[in-house]
């Protein structure tokens, strides 16, 4: 098994970045041959490093830094007013935690969101082949979170287990049911249960200060950030949110 002293990365090309205009990207990767466990993977997450599918990769450029790691303090997380309206008017939910898989139900419910709200993005066209590398295949202790009404499937939540806490990797939504702010609920449902584990942190992947819709984030307080090696709690508003 690969320790992080053995690890060896690899940085691809730059090339166009998926979040700020006129700005070039460079991602470093894990050599994909390495085997990573659950405890190297915790080990990477804490070093800001993502999981996509099988591979495990982190912003690496030049003269950027705005891709920030965050992740959440459960226990000292308390839903704010806007936060506590979504767990109401999600009350008639139900919630099933279950080992990640494919599923043409899953697939369904994917492909609709990535049609309907993600048709200029990189992930459209969808397709069986992608969701499965991306969602499906990599880390061993990988879950679903479905989110029904009715019996019927309407939010799918991807969450990794780590040592020190859960990593919220994905959620996808019934585009019909955009008012329920699926997304929020998922990350609040993923607060409890880290919780429910005693795990002290949920992870939820990059903030970039200039990029409107990653701003949701920093509405989870306390939340913190990886600067300059360090994790560090964000403080104010999310537009002037500025370190301890």
């Amino acid at each position: 098994m690969s320790s992080l002293k053995t690890l060896v990365f690899f940085a691809t090309p730059a090339h166009e970045c998926s979040y700020l205009d006129d700005r070039d990207a460079t991602t470093m990767f894990v050599d994909p041959r390495a085997k990573v466990d659950k405890r190297l993977y915790s080990q990477l997450t804490a070093l800001g490093f993502r999981r996509s599918g099988s591979h495990y990769y982190r912003p690496h450029c030049e003269n950027c830094n705005a891709c920030i790691p965050v992740r959440l303090n459960v226990q000292e997380f308390s839903p704010d007013r806007s936060q506590r309206r979504v767990q109401r008017r999600n009350s008639d939910l139900t919630f099933h935690y279950t080992p990640a898989r494919f599923s043409e139900a899953y697939y369904d419910l994917y492909a609709r969101y990535i049609e309907q709200r993600h048709a200029d993005g990189d992930m459209y066209p969808p397709s069986r082949e992608q969701f499965a590398s991306f969602l499906v295949e990599g880390a061993t202790d990988s879950y679903f979170l479905e989110m029904r009404t009715d019996d019927e499937l309407i939010g799918l939540a991807v969450v990794d287990a780590l040592d020190d806490g859960l990593s919220a990797i994905y959620t996808v939504f019934e585009p019909r049911y955009e008012s329920r702010s699926l997304g929020t609920m998922a990350i609040l449902w993923q607060i409890e249960e880290a919780r429910r584990q005693q795990l002290p942190y949920l992870y939820l992947g990059y903030w970039i200060r200039e990029c409107r819709k990653m701003n949701y984030k920093t509405r989870f307080r306390p939340i913190e950030a990886l600067l300059n090696g360090h994790w560090q709690t964000l403080r104010a508003s999310p537009k002037t949110a500025t370190a301890d």
